[in-house]
């Protein structure tokens, strides 16, 4: 258990070796997926696809080249095209890198799912 007092201590000891894990926890997660592409599932339901090409300490990420993959139980999936876009923070609800060359072989109008439903907390 941390507590108040154990994260203080964290802190101390990460200024004294001139280390700040506080930043480095926020910005590890999607370091690694910079210039990759990523797909991302928003709060509200809606997947995103594009190249990660930045973000920042609030995880609002921005993409280029994304496209909105919307899903459809009747239509297949449609891919409307979105260019460069940005993705408040705290809206994600997941974000995953893509196998381009797997993705690249799905045939998205086969496809046939309801869209998914909003995270409730």
């Amino acid at each position: 258990r941390w507590g108040k007092s154990g994260a203080l201590k964290a802190r101390e000891i990460s200024e004294a070796r001139g280390v700040d894990l506080v930043r480095m926890a926020q910005t590890t997660g999607l370091e690694p997926l910079v210039e990759q592409q990523i797909s991302v599932v928003t709060n509200d339901g809606r997947l995103f696809v594009g190249v990660l090409r930045g973000f920042d300490q609030s995880s609002n990420v921005v993409l280029s080249d994304c496209q909105e993959r919307v899903f459809d139980t009747e239509k297949g999936v449609e891919q409307v095209v979105l260019g460069l876009y940005v993705i408040r923070g705290d809206n994600l609800a997941v974000v995953g890198e893509v196998d381009e060359e797997i993705d690249s072989r799905i045939d998205l109008s086969n496809i046939r799912a309801a869209p998914l439903k909003p995270v409730v907390h």
